[in-house]
């Protein structure tokens, strides 16, 4: 136990740590804005088709789930606000963040572990290249525009899914649904899930980046990195949104 409790203390030390140094990297030239672009791409627009299935076929499930139950207390007009908050608050920025960030913090480790295990990392600094600056900043940059724009489409996609369910399979007037949602839903519910996903998007990526570093064992010590990349960005985004909850509901609330 004691062992684990030093191991989990040493790895939220090492992510910190390189959050500092990505912190202080940011206003040292040069600026890899084409770096920043091209992962924007790669976390991006091929990364679209996840968090839109996902949010799609979420909106529809939470809504025909909710209409069932919520019919027998004679409440069925009030589903449309009960999904679209629960979209907009937790499951949009959640999903967006555990599908999107697992595919692209898992690519990021097995990416920079390679580099780490044929000592090309070594090699960088050999030549006096600032690879914090050159291989993690680009990928966090990249990751704050993203995570943000991909939970504002998830979250239209997955009110917009269930509002057809509902007609389709309920029979609800869609112009009444879509009135009764906009008249409870405000813009700090909104604002919440977007808040959340910008930090989503650091935590992600730092820790794909962190475990990419860290690797050591050849090939199977990165098999192992790669696993260890997608339950530590599952468990960072399920406890931080906690953290985040609380923090947001004393600001906007």
């Amino acid at each position: 136990m004691a062992a684990y409790l030093r191991r989990t203390a040493m790895w939220y030390g090492g992510v910190g740590l390189l959050t500092a140094q990505v912190a202080r990297s940011l206003a040292l030239p040069p600026k890899y804005f084409r770096l920043v672009i091209n992962e924007i791409e790669v976390m991006g627009v091929r990364s679209l088709g996840v968090a839109l299935t996902a949010a799609i076929f979420t909106g529809m499930v939470f809504a025909i789930q909710s209409a069932v139950n919520m019919a027998r207390f004679g409440a069925e007009a009030y589903v449309g606000p009960i999904a679209a908050l629960a979209i907009l608050r937790e499951l949009g920025p959640v999903l967006t963040a555990i599908l999107v960030g697992g595919k692209v913090a898992s690519g990021i480790t097995a990416e920079l572990g390679s580099m780490r295990v044929t000592e090309q990392i070594d090699a960088l600094r050999t030549l006096g290249v600032n690879y914090i600056k050159r291989l993690i900043v680009p990928r966090v940059l990249a990751a704050l525009v993203v995570f943000p724009l991909l939970t504002v489409l998830a979250d239209v996609v997955g009110v917009l899914g269930g509002m057809v369910i509902m007609w389709i399979e309920r029979g609800a007037d869609m112009y009444t649904y879509w009135n009764v949602t906009t008249y409870w839903v405000v813009p700090r519910d909104f604002l919440t899930g977007i808040g959340k996903s910008f930090f989503f998007g650091g935590i992600v990526t730092l820790i794909g980046c962190y475990n990419g570093l860290s690797t050591t064992g050849g090939t199977e010590g990165l098999g192992r990195a790669t696993t260890a990349t997608v339950v530590h960005v599952t468990m960072g985004v399920i406890v931080s949104d906690f953290f985040l909850t609380k923090l947001f509901l004393m600001i906007f609330w």
